[in-house]
């Protein structure tokens, strides 16, 4: 038993307080959902935003069935061996966004390291479901490591999700301790090499603190996630789902929340949402519209560099030959 487990609980902090809020779209998507047989993280992972998010008509989809073959010490959702693969839940996951009016889809799986694929050509089967019914809707996908196939990362970054999201979830050494199976070096490696696939794709990654971290290690995985050039970061408070999960070490102060935010930024993410309730998919659309427009507005800035440039160039190139004329003629 940890430190931690044998001392008193620590008390929720009045900033982690949640509204409930089940108004007539919670009610609408519960049913919905259950209706279709489908699953989110949201009811699953037991995420604190549920009842905002849905009441916002807002929510994030589960593929490959509730049963993950990970036991990660975090993670509320069940744990074991999966007995069937559910090939029709792509069309029924497009079937619920378009019937919800999705201009912003969040797709993600448990693990699947029974699959060969590690369920792959269900995440690209999903992306060209949603984009069938729904042309104009942006599709970001929250995928596992699939054990350092990149076969299988080519498959989902061919479909060309809007948004690639993998989350190391925390710092370099609480990682083995944290994550089963999983491992930090090779989630840097799946987020490096899905940049290297798809250059415009942006790509997106989430650390949770509150489990053992110190300070100055978040800092280091800040730069550990740009050195492999991921454009979004989001930052939560841990919440231990049940007393049989990771104990939580402290809860994080909303002020080292917004300082962490601007650390972020001055290390070059394009949009950093940090707060104790922040969670990967949560305001996912406007961490898009953030990171596209700021993507987009270092494009520009290149192009237009490269304008001066040539201009410098060309300007100089006449010079050049009006001063080589005139010694010609002199």
């Amino acid at each position: 038993m940890s430190e931690r487990n044998k001392r008193e609980k620590l008390p929720k902090p009045d900033w982690l307080r949640i509204k409930l809020t089940t108004d007539g779209n919670y009610a609408e998507i519960k049913e919905m959902m259950r209706g279709k047989t489908l699953h989110t993280v949201c009811e699953e992972a037991r995420c604190p935003n549920i009842y905002e998010c849905w009441s916002n008509r807002t929510a994030t989809f589960m593929i490959l069935g509730d049963i993950c073959t990970r036991a990660c010490r975090f993670c509320a959702v069940k744990t074991g061996m999966p007995t069937e693969l559910d090939v029709q839940e792509p069309e029924r996951v497009a079937e619920a966004a378009e019937q919800m009016g999705l201009m912003h889809c969040v797709v993600t799986s448990v693990a699947r390291d029974d699959l060969a694929d590690g369920g792959a050509s269900i995440f690209a089967a999903t992306i060209a479901a949603i984009r069938k019914r729904l042309p104009f809707c942006r599709v970001e996908v929250l995928i596992p490591d699939f054990m350092g196939n990149w076969d299988a990362l080519q498959v989902v970054m061919d479909a060309n999700p809007d948004i690639l999201n993998h989350n190391i979830e925390t710092v370099e050494r609480m990682s083995d301790r944290v994550r089963a199976k999983a491992k930090y070096k090779r989630s840097l490696e799946l987020l490096r090499r899905a940049k290297e696939m798809k250059p415009k794709i942006p790509t997106k990654s989430s650390i949770m603190l509150g489990v053992g971290e110190q300070y100055d290690e978040i800092l280091q995985a800040m730069d550990d996630l740009r050195a492999v050039d991921c454009n979004i970061l989001t930052l939560g408070q841990y919440l231990q789902p049940t007393p049989k999960h990771l104990p939580i070490e402290r809860y994080v102060h909303p002020d080292e929340f917004a300082q962490l935010k601007i650390a972020g930024k001055e290390r070059g993410f394009r949009h950093v949402e940090s707060g104790p309730l922040v969670r990967s998919s949560y305001h996912a659309h406007e961490q898009t519209d953030s990171a596209h427009a700021a993507m987009a507005e270092e494009q520009s800035g290149l192009l237009r560099a490269e304008d001066a440039g040539l201009g410098l160039e060309s300007s100089g190139s006449c010079a050049s030959a009006a001063a080589g004329a005139l010694a010609g003629a002199n």
